[in-house]
């Protein structure tokens, strides 16, 4: 069974960087393709990025080459390195767990994390 849990968030200034991490504690992780996705208060839930099991990845065009999905199978943990972060990037941030990149993005989630909130200040 695959536990996703996030972490590494938190409050930043415009323009400095987070890395956010997603562990599976039931150590299946390698067997998904994974995802993160953000939402904001009030807003739908959207799809970031996508990894898949032998490290293929998908980013939507308006992360503008800021966002980089990666994953570490041995680890457990699939990451989301985030730079020149903006106040619009604020939202909860979770990680998914899914059979396929299209599974990820018509919402058929094995798994989500509980989120971990990143709050960007100007």
């Amino acid at each position: 069974q695959v536990q996703l849990v996030e972490s590494g968030g938190g409050l930043v200034q415009a323009g400095n960087s987070l890395r956010l991490s997603c562990t599976d504690s039931g150590r299946t992780l390698s067997r998904y393709a994974m995802g993160w996705f953000r939402q904001a208060p009030g807003k739908d839930r959207i799809f970031l990025a996508a990894i898949s099991t032998n490290k293929i990845s998908t980013h939507i065009d308006s992360l503008k080459g800021r966002f980089t999905i990666s994953r570490d199978n041995a680890k457990n943990t699939v990451f989301l390195q985030m730079n020149s972060l903006k106040p619009e990037d604020t939202a909860l941030y979770y990680c998914a767990a899914a059979r396929s990149f299209s599974l990820l993005q018509t919402g058929q989630i094995e798994s989500w994390g509980q989120g971990t909130q990143v709050t960007v200040s100007s």
